[in-house]
């Protein structure tokens, strides 16, 4: 494949971090890299505590070990997201209630929680599709007022913002990843986000398989034990060394993918005039992350004929999320055929375009040509 869908940036002061950190002779979490990046990120939020873990997928699962969610809670979650934004509360018995999306933004639909909220809801989790924020400020007017716990999936909007304040930030927890595929990775990797102090030690606990080992190593109690459920979420500090050689190149990755992003826009936009093409929509209070960009074609026969067509010049170009609630796991929870009408649509037509900081201005023009050169043999939008 000549232009990849994506493909891994390095900043060039990944392999000296992680030297460094073997010379450090800590590879195991909790070193000196693990605190850098915590404090980096704690800064850069400005929220109360950043722990780093392994995945995005285990962050969303110490949210639910946290919120103590037991068998036949239930937790609303857009159909429209990864599998873990439901399964690791599924992991502790609870049952997803599957939300539609929005239209514009494919964000969850805020005015859709009212009816699927029941006496069992014990959470809403928001995930803010291609780092563009979710309107917060409704979901959680509406949560407070029913004592309904917020958790935000932020795995695509390190770094966006949402009326100033920084997506991950909003909810009680957030999440973050840094998984290969994200603006900032460690290959694998993740965190949560903390942003209430009565969190801070049960997460502790928590991500270290249960025990007070972090108090212990801190002096506050002569031993550590057993304390409480918990799994290993910890992240290495070789692991963790990467991440910083990436964070510290944050402002630089962040501004590459601006202009990738805004080439595709500018360049693409008179498809959305003349043939209907939705391209994203950012509204005018969201600052986005800029960690994709994707085209909403008219219909599933269109998307698969260009994504072959781009596959002729040797772009490789991919669709994205199939709906949640008509998996074989979603049916089981009462998914059927018409339950999110816009997100069954929307993951039909959705195609995302390569999207990479190290994307050449050559190989954009190419991927664009590519898109333009099918819609000149379609006909026009009624």
């Amino acid at each position: 494949m000549q232009i990849p869908f994506n493909k891994p940036y390095l900043t060039g002061k990944e392999t000296r971090y992680v030297e460094e950190a073997f010379r450090n002779l800590q590879f195991s979490g909790d070193g000196a890299f693990t605190k850098k990046c915590c404090g980096y990120i704690e800064q850069l939020l400005n929220c109360h505590k950043v722990i780093l873990t392994t995945s995005c997928t285990h962050a969303l699962e110490m949210a639910a070990l946290l919120l103590d969610i037991q068998p036949g809670d239930e937790v609303v979650v857009p159909s429209f997201t990864f599998v873990s934004t439901a399964n690791a509360f599924v992991l502790r018995g609870a049952k997803p209630i599957f939300a539609d999306i929005r239209p514009d933004t494919l964000n969850v639909n805020e005015r859709q929680l009212e009816s699927l909220v029941s006496s069992r809801t014990k959470a809403v989790i928001p995930m803010h599709y291609a780092g563009v924020g979710c309107e917060m400020d409704s979901i959680l007017e509406f949560a407070s007022q029913r004592g309904i716990a917020v958790v935000e999936d932020n795995a695509h909007g390190f770094g966006a913002t949402y009326k100033g304040r920084h997506l991950g930030t909003f909810g009680c927890l957030g999440t973050q990843s840094f998984h290969e595929t994200k603006n900032l990775s460690c290959g694998e990797g993740g965190a949560l986000v903390i942003n209430r102090s009565e969190f801070t030690q049960a997460a502790e606990i928590i991500r270290d398989k249960g025990t007070n080992r972090t108090r212990f190593f801190r002096g506050e109690v002569d031993k550590y034990t057993w304390v409480s459920l918990g799994s290993s979420y910890v992240m290495s500090d070789i692991l963790a060394a990467f991440l910083l050689a990436q964070l510290k190149e944050f402002n630089s990755i962040q501004g590459r993918r601006r202009q990738v992003w805004e080439s595709y826009y500018s360049a693409l936009l008179p498809i959305q005039k003349a043939h209907g093409v939705q391209l994203p929509q950012v509204p005018s209070h969201c600052q986005q992350s800029f960690h994709m960009f994707y085209l909403l074609t008219r219909g599933l026969n269109e998307r698969t004929d260009l994504i072959e067509h781009l596959k002729r010049r040797g772009i490789l170009a991919v669709f994205h999320y199939t709906p949640l609630h008509l998996s074989e796991m979603g049916l089981r929870f009462g998914g059927k055929t018409g339950l999110c009408p816009v997100t069954e649509d929307v993951s039909d037509r959705l195609l995302r375009l390569p999207f990479f900081n190290t994307l050449t201005q050559v190989e954009q023009d190419l991927v664009i040509d590519a898109v333009l050169d099918f819609y000149r043999g379609q006909v026009a939008a009624v």
